[in-house]
């Protein structure tokens, strides 16, 4: 299980989802009501970002240990790339509500879910091509 390069690459996107719940993706000020207040964007900023961020470790976990499943490993690494690209776009909406800030070093962690599903995708393809090649010899 651990083995494998996907079973690898999807800790990598466990890790880093759980990661993006402490640590920013952008900090800046906030100006409501001529008040202005620091806020960092994280990943438990908002509910669908919670929500999504959470689905995310969730699928990445579940994942790992379906390696004997690999057509459903598949398939739930393709959803995860799809949560992952959602979350992504969900992260740069909220950024209208800054005023001013800068991203933070962190901001890479959301970067790397989506890397991590896409390593994974192409590890269990290859897997299951060679599986495939290896059943056509027999």
């Amino acid at each position: 299980m651990i083995q494998r390069q996907q079973s690898l690459w999807l800790l990598l996107a466990a890790v880093a989802s759980f990661l993006s719940f402490k640590f920013p993706f952008y900090t800046g000020n906030i100006v409501e009501n001529n008040i202005t207040r620091f806020e960092e964007l994280e990943g438990g900023s908002n509910f669908f970002l919670l929500a999504l961020t959470g689905a995310s470790v969730l699928i990445s976990a579940i994942t790992i240990f379906l390696y004997k499943d690999r057509k459903t490993q598949l398939k739930l690494a393709i959803v995860g790339i799809m949560i992952s690209i959602v979350l992504l776009i969900l992260y740069f909406t909220q950024l209208r509500k800054f005023s001013n800030g800068n991203f933070a070093l962190t901001s890479i962690l959301v970067v790397a879910i989506l890397m991590g599903y896409i390593m994974a995708a192409k590890g269990i393809r290859r897997d299951e091509k060679l599986v495939k090649s290896l059943d056509k010899l027999r």
